[in-house]
């Protein structure tokens, strides 16, 4: 990107809601390397502090603000030109987080005149669902919609990263465990690289005018199922493992039986959602249509199973032995 198209966006201001996680860290690096200035918003605008240093002075500022209280969000958005939410969870009030609350985020953007609104879904969003989970978020969507009619959407796969939490806990129970039940082994996913979502992201708020009023969904150039990818990381770790194939009956049962406990790793809607899998619809455009090719798992998964090995780096890779 030359230099002139940056000094372009240096009085620009994308405010990020709910920027303050995983996806929100990874756009701020992306939209800050294109010269806006950011503006992350959030209930713990602290846990984002570490971004600050990413920018030049001046560049990132931090507010506090709760999008379950409409009342909080004017004042943060005052001054966007552009504006990206990613609020949502899998539990508690998950209409006011992303399904009727998207709708009056989009509507305070609006309202605060900025240019572009971008929201931030998910692959598997569908109305007509049980899972209240993606429910809420294909109601979230028609409420941006309504609210904001130049909006995008972006639907996003199971992402994956250097720090991310999904390869991390699966890596770390392949390292812990000679035994690994694999719950809906044949479930499909097709994960994308965190860095190229925040890419499209960035590219879909510089063309408001081309992007707006469309869906997009940016899944991996892979789709694997739960087995493979078990089996890809302990390959990676160079480790023997075994994997038990659970049958749906057992696994629903263990997610009815123990998902209402706290931390919970299975509960009903997970599972229920692991089953419809997680792989693009393929009715919607993806990252061909950015000009993006996306980089797949296995380019990355060799290096970052290092420190699971026997020994981490000190030590050798058994698959050459």
């Amino acid at each position: 990107m030359s230099t002139s198209e940056n000094t372009s966006r240096a009085g620009q201001v994308v405010t990020v809601l709910g920027g303050s996680g995983f996806f929100g860290k990874h756009l701020a690096q992306e939209l800050l390397s294109r010269g806006y200035r950011l503006r992350i918003a959030s209930r713990h605008p602290e846990r984002a502090y570490r971004l600050k240093t990413l920018g030049n002075l001046g560049q990132v500022q931090f507010a506090r603000c709760d999008v379950t209280k409409p009342e909080t969000l004017a004042a943060v958005l005052t001054g966007s030109d552009a504006v990206v939410n990613l609020v949502g969870g899998f539990n508690g009030d998950l209409d006011a987080l992303q399904g009727k609350g998207a709708g009056l985020i989009a509507e305070a953007a609006r309202t605060a005149g900025a240019g572009s609104f971008l929201h931030i879904s998910a692959i598997g969003a569908d109305e007509e669902s049980r899972v209240d989970y993606a429910r809420t978020k294909a109601e979230g969507e028609e409420a941006v919609r309504a609210a904001f009619p130049g909006a995008t959407v972006l639907r996003a796969p199971i992402l994956f990263g250097p720090d991310d939490h999904f390869v991390a806990m699966f890596a770390s129970l392949v390292q812990t465990f000679p035994v690994l039940p694999v719950f809906g082994p044949q479930a499909k996913l097709q994960p994308a690289f965190i860095d190229d979502v925040a890419e499209g992201a960035a590219v879909m708020l510089t063309g408001p005018d081309m992007h707006g009023r469309k869906i997009y969904e940016l899944a991996g150039p892979e789709i694997m199922t739960m087995l493979e990818f078990n089996q890809r990381i302990a390959n990676a770790q160079g480790r023997n493992r075994l994997f038990v194939e659970l049958p749906d009956a057992i696994s629903g049962a263990i997610a009815m039986l123990t998902g209402w406990l706290p931390g919970a790793s299975l509960t009903n809607d997970s599972w229920n959602l692991l089953k419809l899998g997680n792989v693009a619809s393929g009715n919607h455009p993806g990252f061909k249509a950015l000009g993006i090719a996306p980089r797949p798992l296995g380019l990355f998964l060799d290096r970052w199973m290092v420190r699971y090995r026997s020994h981490g780096r000190f030590g050798r890779d058994p698959r050459t032995t």
